[in-house]
């Protein structure tokens, strides 16, 4: 019978670019307005990248701060997952992007697609393999540039979504900080809630989709809302009852930072208080699959996970896909 691991997290990191898109400036882009911005999302700035700067760009810098938190080399590593919406190409992997930049020289590489949902897909997979004893060392990244397929003429998205990336570090682990359960779902029927239409194999880049402006972001927000309310209240009740927690056990919930409205409606289901989901789309906008990986590295750094606390990450997306994992800190 096969002998499982205990899997923790033992070091992570994170990175957003430097330069700032505020909702003033949006204000000189598209007929919007800061209060109509911040009322309908919670949402003040964002960070977007520079030209030139890529996924992999923002993957290698969350990837070495995680390594270099978790003492580990890049030669160490066994296996690197990176999680993105935005990748640098169709193929090969953004995931073997990182693995030259970094010179992770024994470790394998690829990529999870799962929009929104990638990150928790991706520690899900990372868990699932150092558990089984196949990898010691996973670096699990999640990283998304997605202002570089935003349309800055559609005032409903382009206010939305910000770039950045984060990442964490996988080890079989009897002392550490654990993982204790993940959960992944999906419903394909929900697959044209939230898509890029053109530049893959259905519709290949032409004049036609250009003209059309379809290689940009298209999003039906009602659905979206609806959605993301009902599974993100949903999940956080199932994974408590699965890991024979109550409500009250729950230290954190860290959920992917969509919309500050469908955040403070799902915690209105669950009966909780606000404080008690972390929150910082007021600074980052929608980073699709960095946010979670992003607001994890954050809440530990600012000392909001402290020993014992249980710790529940909470995604929902572009699929439609969802995911949830819980931690023992």
């Amino acid at each position: 019978m096969l002998q499982l691991h205990k899997v923790s997290i033992i070091g992570s990191g994170s990175y957003v670019p430097e330069k700032v898109l505020a909702n003033a400036d949006l204000e000189k882009m598209v007929d919007t307005s800061d209060e109509w911005i911040t009322t309908r999302t919670g949402i003040k700035e964002r960070r977007i990248v520079e030209n030139g700067v890529c996924t992999s760009d923002l993957a290698t810098k969350a990837a070495l701060k995680a390594l270099a938190s978790a003492k580990i080399t890049p030669e160490q590593l066994d296996l690197i997952i990176l999680g993105t919406a935005t990748p640098d190409n169709i193929f090969p992997s953004t995931a073997c992007q990182v693995h030259q930049k970094i010179s992770a020289s024994n470790a394998a590489a690829f990529d999870i697609s799962a929009a929104c949902c990638s990150f928790v897909y991706s520690l899900t997979v990372g868990y699932k393999m150092v558990s089984s004893g196949a990898y010691k060392n996973v670096l699990v990244i999640a990283a998304d540039a997605l202002t570089k397929l935003t349309d800055y003429t559609d005032r409903a998205t382009c206010v939305l979504f910000g770039d950045g990336a984060g990442a964490v570090l996988l080890q079989p682990h009897e002392q550490g900080h654990e993982l204790l359960y993940s959960y992944l779902g999906a419903d394909g029927t929900g697959y044209e809630f939230m898509v890029l239409p053109a530049g893959g194999s259905q519709m290949p880049a032409s004049h036609e989709t250009v003209d059309q402006r379809l290689h940009y972001i298209k999003l039906r927000g009602r659905e979206v809302f609806k959605f993301a309310v009902l599974k993100m209240a949903g999940l956080v009740n199932d994974a408590a009852k699965e890991c024979n927690l109550s409500l009250d056990d729950i230290a954190l919930i860290i959920p992917h930072q969509v919309n500050l409205r469908i955040l403070e409606a799902a915690a209105e289901r669950l009966n909780i208080p606000m404080d008690k989901i972390f929150v910082n789309i007021h600074k980052y906008g929608n980073t699709s699959s960095a946010s979670i990986a992003i607001a994890f590295d954050e809440a530990k750094q600012s000392g909001r996970l402290k020993k014992d606390d249980i710790v529940v990450l909470v995604a929902f997306g572009g699929g439609l896909t969802w995911g949830v994992s819980v931690i023992r800190w």
